[in-house]
């Protein structure tokens, strides 16, 4: 017998029933996605789960695309909250966004197809899986899990329920970095043997007095499965990313895309390291506690070894043994030799 989807099963009942009422009804051309127009049977709808500053950010991207419908936001922040509310609502010409500050509000639609989650790392696993078992698919910033136990359990999950998953590894969908992984890959710099990632040094921070929670903002629900601390600005927003209750600093940030593409340029993205061995220096006190300076080595299974640095700026290096290609975080490509650079067709 035949599978056929969800949409498959819409578009083909509603081009019956338009046919069956022909007579009496015009049929807007939305409705059928004429031209640019998409039909509301081929729309995903979306709900996006915390929307601050990276949130925000992909929230403006989903609401470009023609095929995808916003349907509802949910933070613990009310601030940022009612803001991508009415960012949506504003696209939309109208104010139809349903707003939340309990994630399971919004898994419990049956009318959302997807989610975007773009909450603090410590919460990306947790929604995710929820997310797999309310019928979700989704797109989820990195790091996938704040630990290697949550993270095979994430992949474990969406194999169990067929959910359609992406980590947000932007920098793959970038020509420059493309490339880069391409002449490593096709034998243009020789045979691979090392690999450089600079991820840069991880931030400071003193000593943080307790401060009270600012009014609308849902602090317990923030810190979720996290042990819990006093609150403090620097402890939330952006700045989590350098405390490992939440998150695992710049090995795990910024690291989460170059090591990433070295996984790519290394054709291993199915396997990883063998062997790891590397030194790390720590902040003696204050409030942030990942590293701040470190040297990784990491080794695989075929000789090849990938070193994560403390160095800026932020890039990938491929190393042959006749060559050399790396590409910064802002794009830049270099080579030696030069001539691999007149191999680029863009700019």
């Amino acid at each position: 017998m035949r599978k056929i989807s969800r949409r498959q099963f819409l578009k083909h009942h509603t081009a019956v029933a338009a046919a069956a009422v022909a007579a009496p009804y015009i049929i807007p051309s939305s409705v059928l996605g004429a031209g640019r127009v998409v039909a509301p049977s081929e729309r995903i709808t979306m709900g996006g789960i915390g929307i601050g500053g990276m949130g925000t950010y992909d929230l403006k991207n989903f609401l470009e695309e023609n095929d995808v419908r916003c349907l509802a936001v949910c933070d613990a922040d009310a601030g940022r909250l009612n803001k991508a509310k009415d960012l949506v609502n504003n696209k939309y010409d109208n104010k139809d966004c349903a707003a939340y500050s309990d994630f399971y509000e919004l898994l419990a639609r049956d009318d959302i197809d997807a989610l975007m989650i773009a909450t603090p790392d410590h919460w990306h696993a947790l929604i995710a899986i929820a997310g797999a078992k309310a019928g979700k698919d989704m797109y989820c910033e990195k790091p996938i899990s704040l630990t290697i136990a949550e993270g095979r359990a994430v992949a474990d999950t969406m194999k169990r329920y067929g959910t359609v998953y992406q980590s947000g590894t932007q920098r793959r969908s970038i020509r420059s970095f493309a490339f880069a992984v391409q002449m490593a890959q096709t034998g243009k710099i020789g045979k691979l043997h090392t690999i450089h990632t600079n991820l840069s040094e991880g931030p400071r921070c003193g000593p943080e007095k307790p401060q009270p929670v600012p009014a609308g903002f849902d602090y317990n629900r923030w810190l979720g499965p996290a042990p819990y601390e006093p609150y403090t600005p620097k402890r939330c927003h952006g700045s989590f990313r350098w405390i490992y209750d939440y998150s695992g600093g710049q090995l795990t940030d910024i690291g989460a895309h170059f090591n990433d593409l070295a996984q790519w340029g290394n054709d291993s993205e199915l396997t990883g390291p063998i062997e790891y061995e590397g030194w790390a220096k720590f902040p003696k006190d204050g409030l942030f506690n990942t590293p701040v300076n470190y040297e990784v080595t990491a080794t695989y299974a075929d000789g090849v070894k990938m070193i994560m640095h403390d160095k800026s700026p932020r890039a990938v290096r491929f190393v042959g043994d006749e060559g050399w290609v790396s590409v910064d975080d802002d794009g830049n490509v270099n080579a030696e030799p030069k001539s691999i650079l007149k191999l680029r067709r863009f700019k």
